[in-house]
């Protein structure tokens, strides 16, 4: 059924406003390639939007306290919730997304502004948060002195990728708004329809104060040009791009707070001691299945390399080409459909060209499979290196592609793994408690996180792929340096950590 296109405005210092047709992007169905929905920036005022946001939202926000911050964020999640399924039909048509995908990224972003607003719940009526205990600074009590953490009197731009337009907005905006600092979004083009239908329902429900919240839809034009010392800026996507932002002129000189979600080829390490058809066994074989095939494999924290024994290599082999033998792939829209396209034809291209450059040291052990021929379709795939490999340690093909490898003993798998150049997640599935202490603490200074499987924990984990807003997201090297969530520590991008020093007394008083 032919869709009528949406015109995508942006929302800029309080109003709607569209673009001149100079820039006009054209978002589609990447599953029809039909065109639906198209944006642009060209002649907006984004220069302004950043004032507006400094001088109308931050000042609004910072005058709340933490309590009421959190019931500002609750109202947010809930509005997400009640709009669920009209959300739903919109990342099914825009971003290619199964039901199941759609409601993965959706409930993800309910959930995350749901979180902080119970966290903000236990700040209570504060402003300012003390950060550690104070500390005596001379002979006398008196002299005394107390970190505190305060919020910048600048906008957060947040720059986000085209895979989870809901959940993209929601946790970084969450933190932002929590701490006292007003967003300027910024989704990624191609799939911008749902993070541009939610701020309509922002807008329409008035749930945060004037100049809380803007939207740009379209291309950035200026909008990172005019950000100066107390502006954050927060971006998912390439590293090749996260590096670009960290060199502009003005977030040098003025030294804008940067934090930056990149690249990622994080690894899943089975145990030797984990038996075929073992609880262990189980969670192993569907957390990499799933992380194949969910949202077409175009996670951050998608397991992109498989480590496994030498023992057991045939029997993992057998059990993923089942369980991958099994997906259906096609448009979302049509029945018993398991996983939908690449969002872009862009992102086609690229999959289709890391898997020629991975082709040079692996074999293909599951793919290739029929597609349809209309849409941005890539058939889940399973390789196997031949030895240790190169280009596996090197190049992320962002979609349903892993890629199996042999080691021998914890020391070489966590040789294998430190190979990524450092990563957001990896996990360690095993019961042996002296290989998990060898495997875990052998990767863990080169990931954020580390997800430890094992028997006790099927049925109770969501898997490695899954960020938890308790849970800091982000990692050191390819994966970009930043940390984003994480509970109270997400607020910390958005906060100046100030020393007070002086009369015991008064410091006591002033940040009671």
């Amino acid at each position: 059924m032919a869709i009528a296109m949406k015109r995508l405005r942006s929302y800029l210092a309080g109003a709607w406003a569209d673009g001149g047709e100079s820039s006009r992007a054209v978002l589609v169905n990447p599953a029809t390639e039909e065109p639906v929905a198209e944006a642009s920036t060209a002649g907006l005022d984004l220069a302004g939007a950043l004032t507006h946001a400094r001088s109308v939202g931050g000042p609004a926000l910072r005058e709340l306290t933490f309590a009421q911050r959190g019931e500002l964020l609750r109202g947010v999640a809930k509005a997400i919730h009640a709009h669920r399924d009209e959300l739903i039909g919109l990342a099914l048509i825009n971003a290619g997304n199964t039901r199941g995908d759609a409601k993965f990224d959706i409930d993800g972003a309910a959930g995350t502004l749901g979180a902080y607003a119970d966290l903000a719940a236990t700040l209570g009526d504060k402003r300012v948060l003390l950060d550690g205990e104070g500390v005596q600074l001379g002979r006398s009590a008196r002299f005394f002195g107390q970190h505190v953490l305060v919020p910048r009197e600048g906008v957060a731009v947040h720059v986000n990728a085209f895979n989870f337009p809901a959940w993209g907005l929601a946790e970084k905006a969450a933190c932002a708004w929590l701490a006292g600092m007003p967003v300027v979004s910024k989704p990624a083009t191609a799939t911008a329809w749902v993070a541009h239908r939610i701020t309509e329902i922002i807008i329409e429900e008035r749930l945060l104060p004037a100049g809380a919240l803007a939207l740009v839809c379209g291309a950035p034009g200026d909008l990172l040009e005019h950000l100066g010392g107390q502006d954050v800026l927060a971006f998912t996507g390439s590293g090749d791009t996260g590096a670009r932002l960290r060199a502009l002129k003005n977030v040098v000189t003025d030294s804008v707070r940067v934090n930056v979600e990149a690249d990622s080829l994080n690894a899943a390490v089975l145990g030797p001691d984990v038996e075929v058809g073992s609880a262990t066994w189980e969670l192993f074989i569907t957390d990499v299945a799933r992380d194949i095939t969910q949202k077409a494999g175009q996670k951050c924290t998608a397991i992109r390399r498989v480590l496994v024994p030498e023992a057991t290599m045939e029997a993992v082999r057998e059990a993923l080409v089942e369980r991958l033998g099994g997906v259906r792939v096609g448009d979302p829209a049509d029945d018993g459909v398991t996983m939908g396209p690449l969002a872009t034809a862009q992102q086609l291209r690229d999959v289709r060209a890391g898997l020629a450059r991975l082709g040079a040291e692996t074999e293909v052990v599951h793919g290739g499979g029929a597609v349809p021929s209309k849409g941005f379709f890539v058939a889940p795939t399973l390789l196997a290196a031949r030895g240790a490999g190169d280009v596996v340690h090197a190049h992320e093909v962002f979609g349903p592609v892993a890629t199996l490898l042999q080691y021998d003993g914890a020391a070489e798998a966590a040789a294998l793994v430190r190979r990524g150049g450092g990563g957001l997640v990896s996990s360690v599935y095993s019961d042996d408690r002296g290989f998990l202490g060898a495997a875990v603490f052998g990767i863990a200074a080169h990931h954020g996180r580390v997800f430890v499987g094992s028997g006790k924990l099927a049925g109770h984990s969501l898997g490695p792929g899954t960020v938890l807003p308790q849970l800091q997201h982000g990692g050191p090297g390819r994966a970009g340096g930043g940390a984003e969530l994480g509970g109270l520590d997400g607020l910390g991008l958005y906060q100046q950590r100030v020393a007070l020093q002086g009369d015991r007394p008064l410091i006591e008083a002033l940040t009671r």
